[in-house]
């Protein structure tokens, strides 16, 4: 992957909007062209050396778009730091509303997609798609009613379907997210009923 210079990432970071970051920085910065920036800086930097996660996170997306699976189209991988393992990459955004943001501002609307986002898990999982970060905020429905994801870096991808035990440990990924965001409110067992219905 090329280096991007520090002038570049200043220019960037002076002129976007950033929408997303941590304690270390920046994490996701919407630049003037409609162009978003992500930035990855790996806690396991001798890893990332070899491996960088803007890379995985570009592979990633190639996979699932193969499988059917919708995502952003990455246009760039490079390094902003090689010695510290900080990597990126620029990418067309998904058009589409969070499930979170349906949950919350239009209720009506999420409950009667639960059908259909039921659906859409099982055939995830259908297709050995082990996505550890499966929660509201990382599914979209898309302006032609379709679903698709963003933030995958940590998916993994498996050769057949999952067993029940990556399903279940999947699922608990998800109560655990609507723990912490302190959602009580959540039809779990409407969304699970309808999962099982498919099984």
């Amino acid at each position: 992957m090329r280096i991007v210079t520090a002038n570049l990432l200043q220019d960037w970071l002076a002129q976007g909007d950033v929408l997303e970051k941590d304690s270390r920085g920046p994490k996701v910065v919407s630049l003037p062209n409609g162009t978003l920036l992500k930035i990855f800086r790996s806690r396991r930097p001798l890893l990332a050396q070899l491996r960088p996660e803007a890379r995985r996170f570009a592979d990633h997306a190639e996979r699932l778009q193969k499988l059917g699976i919708r995502t952003p189209l990455i246009n760039d991988c490079f390094w902003l730091d090689r010695r510290q393992a900080v990597s990126a990459c620029l990418y067309a955004p998904l058009p589409g509303t969070s499930l979170d943001h349906l949950f919350f501002k239009q209720p009506e609307m999420f409950t009667a997609l639960l059908p259909r986002l039921a659906a859409y898990i099982h055939q995830l999982h259908q297709s050995g798609i082990y996505f550890r970060s499966l929660h509201l905020g990382n599914i979209l429905l898309t302006p032609d009613d379709d679903f698709g994801l963003i933030d995958f870096l940590d998916i993994r991808f498996k050769k057949r379907p999952l067993s029940r035990m990556l399903i279940k440990r999947n699922f608990r990924h998800l109560q655990n997210y609507l723990q912490r965001r302190k959602i009580q409110n959540f039809p779990w067992s409407e969304l699970t009923d309808q999962y099982d219905r498919l099984s």
